[in-house]
This record gives C-alpha cells, structure tokens and sequence, in this order.
C-alpha cells in the first residue's frame, strides 16, 4: 500500500540503520547520550496495531503532537480497513509516512509482525480482547507502547496486562494508555486539589456515562457485509462482550478511572443490575446501574446507558466533607471552602498524551500507565459481573480467583456461536 517514492525512502533508511539499529536503540534512553532509535535517527518509529478509526486518530494525534515521529509498520485484522487507515494516513503524515508493502500486515498474526519490524513504539488500538496477549508480546520484545483503553475484557486478561506492566517496568518502557482525562488540564488541577484536601474527605461519590446508541458512532455491518459469523463479530466488535467487555466496560472504563484517581483506591466490592431494554444487535446490554463500596465506607454510584432519546449525562460529582466537585469532558469545579474553577488553556488531551508518552521516551522515564488503567478496567469488570450475575461480588475473589476467560476457541474466521445475552440470577458466575 506505500508508494513507490516511501518503498525508496524505507528501503535507504534500512540499509543505512540496520547494522547498528539493535544495539544503539534502547540503550541510548538510559545513557545522556542522544536519543537514537531503530532507524539510527533521533525519529521515533512507531507500529500501529488496529487500524480502524480509533487507531488511525490515534496515529494522527501523535503526528500532531510530536514532529520526530514516523509510521513504518500497520497491522489489522481486515484489508479495507487498513486500506482506509493507510490512504488517510498518507494523506496526513506526508513523508513522515513509511509504511511500505513489506510492513504493513492482514490477519490475526498481524500484531507478530508489525512488533517485529524495525520498531520503537506500538500503537495498539485493536478491540479490547487482544489488548493483553498483544501488550505481552510487544513489551517482551523491548516496544513502548501507547494502549487504548479498556485494559482487557476479563480478569484472565488483565491479570496479564498487569504482569505486563511489570515487566515494562523493569525493563524502563513506557506504557500510555488512552485515558486521555489524566493528562487533561483541569482534570490534572482540580484531582490535585481534591487529592490535597480541598473537598475535604470524600464521603459518596457518582460517575456517569449515559448517552446515545453508539451505531451512530461505531458503523454495524450487516450480515451481507461479511462472510461468516467470526468476520461479523470482529467486526461488530463494540456490540459483543468478548471482543469489548460490554460498553460499561469499553466506555465507561474513563470515569471510574476518575473515582480510583479521586479516592486513590480500589472498590472492595459491588452490587450491580441492568439489561437489554431497546438493543437488539449482539449480546451486550443497553443500561447498567452499580454501586461500589470501598474500605473507609465511601459508596460510588455509577450509571452507564446506551439508549437513544434519553437525557445524556457523561461526568463526575464527588461530595467531601467541606465541598463538592463536578468534573466533565470540557468543564470542572470545586465548590465549597476552597473553591476553584480551572480557567485557560485546555489543550486537546488526545494529543497531550502523545506528547507525554514521546518525551517520557526521550528523556529515558518510561510513563507506565499500565497497572493504573488495568486496574480501572477491573473495576468496570466487576460491576459488569455483578450485574451480569445478579449477585454482590468482592474486589479480591474477581482479581485474585475468578477463572473468566471470554478468549474464543480458536483464532480464524468461520463459525462462532454468540454467548447467550446475560440473564441475572441465571448466569454462572465463574
């Protein structure tokens, strides 16, 4: 899919690099010499895994944050949708574009390649299911990584990603994920507040991602457009808990990220209910409700809502014994004896996280995001399993005992029979 001038290009920076790519990549990051990579430049190269809308905005916003980036390797499951990615992507990156047709990669072993190219950096957008064998495989092979979120879609899963983490720990790489609201101005400002006292102690809190049907977000093939039900479920992944971990999970995962960095904590346990009122397309449902109790006594309320027509509400309100605080998208306040509104400049934090992850790299610090976000995610876990279930789960028996595993039996496309839509009081909990 490169041009032939990028094959050109890609071509005379490998024979140029190659022989010395290995040995001066990583090792320049922990030294005060000058940032070398792969390539033998000051350029990061960067893989990007999942190509779909999702993973080629992402790739942008790092272009736009960060000049001494280049894309040299893509991988997707599906041919059209990395020919859309690349022909928009070219557009956008100009020469800083070099992906070639040596590096860019179709099918469920995509990933393997695309790490194993001439690489620094991964972007990984692929559907929550593959975010931890995927994140596994490119920290072992010495990749940074920016990971976009949920962490995982059970607790097999994240369970590894936080095995992971640790290992790009020892190893001073970076992971980012794409909690775009902790590098966010007034988030960071009024967090830091709430962190200091300025609400007092937190006594309740509630967090909200009630909106709209996402089928005028994410685009539903119908089963004219795909040949087989593996095909249609990869790509109808936001409608199928195995691919996306249910929209409480996928979507909601950014605000109960902000009641962990609020309360500085996990919950203890959760009670949750909800169900399919309008949705028809997959088996995940439409509406949860679930409240989380947390060791010093605090109860959280959450609420997540796919349902056309309805009020949205996408925010955070937290009540402390000397203020409140209301956090959204856009805006965010402390009211009470110490308050605050965050003014000015508030930057678009889909870009500052690239740019936060690229100098972590450049200044040899390794931003490793990736415990805290895998923890968010469990978080949505449990309350899912709760409400799935019908029945009051702990935090420790989910993260230390549950055997969940909603990996398919086999990776290729052909048949796959969709799980029973959930049913509480009647599904098993495992």
């Amino acid at each position: 899919m490169g041009t032939k001038d990028n094959r050109r290009s890609d071509e005379l920076s490998r024979r140029d690099f190659i022989k010395t790519s290995t040995a001066v990549s990583l090792a320049a990051l922990g030294s005060g010499a000058s940032r070398v990579f792969a390539s033998g430049s000051g350029k990061i190269r960067i893989g990007l895994i999942g190509c779909g809308g999702r993973g080629t905005g992402a790739m942008e916003d790092c272009a736009k944050g960060v000049k001494d980036v280049e894309l040299v390797a893509m991988g997707d499951l599906f041919k059209d949708r990395m020919r859309d990615s690349g022909d928009k992507l070219r557009q956008v990156l100009g020469d800083r574009f070099k992906a070639t047709r040596d590096t860019i990669f179709v099918g469920f072993d995509a990933y393997k390649k695309v790490i194993a190219s001439d690489v620094d950096m991964i972007i990984h957008a692929t559907p929550p299911h593959w975010r931890g064998q995927h994140i596994k495989a490119a920290i072992e092979a010495g990749k940074h990584v920016f990971m976009e979120k949920p962490a995982g879609v059970d607790p097999i899963g994240i369970r590894s990603l936080i095995e992971t983490s640790e290992l790009a720990r020892q190893k001073g790489l970076a992971i980012v994920a794409g909690t775009q609201r902790r590098h966010q101005k007034h988030y960071i400002e009024i967090m830091k507040r709430v962190r200091d006292g300025a609400i007092g102690e937190i006594k309740s809190a509630y967090a909200y991602w009630c909106g709209g049907d996402m089928k005028g977000y994410w685009k539903w093939y119908e089963p004219s457009e795909y040949s087989n039900e593996m095909e249609g479920q990869c790509r109808n992944w936001p409608w199928y808990v195995w691919t996306s971990g249910d929209h409480y999970v996928e979507q909601h995962v950014h605000n109960l990220d902000i009641m962990k960095w609020a309360l500085g904590a996990n919950p203890v346990k959760a009670l949750g209910m909800g169900g399919r009122a309008v949705r028809k397309e997959g088996n995940i449902w439409d509406h949860f409700a679930v409240e989380y109790e947390y060791a010093n006594g605090v109860r959280v309320t959450s609420m997540a809502r796919q349902i056309n027509g309805c009020s949205d509400r996408v925010s955070e309100f937290l009540i402390g014994t000397k203020g409140t605080c209301y956090t959204d998208e856009t805006n965010g306040w402390i009211e009470g004896e110490n308050a605050y509104k965050c003014e000015g400049n508030n930057a678009n934090p889909y870009v500052l996280e690239h740019i936060d992850l690229i100098k972590s790299i450049q200044d040899g610090k390794g931003l490793n995001e990736g415990k805290r976000v895998a923890e968010s995610t469990m978080a949505g876990i449990l309350g899912r399993m709760s409400a799935y279930t019908g029945r009051e789960l702990k935090w420790d028996w989910v993260m230390k005992a549950s055997k969940l595993d909603l990996t398919p039996p086999k990776y290729e496309f052909g048949d796959l029979p969709v799980r029973p839509v959930a049913v509480p009081g009647k599904t098993q909990l495992i």
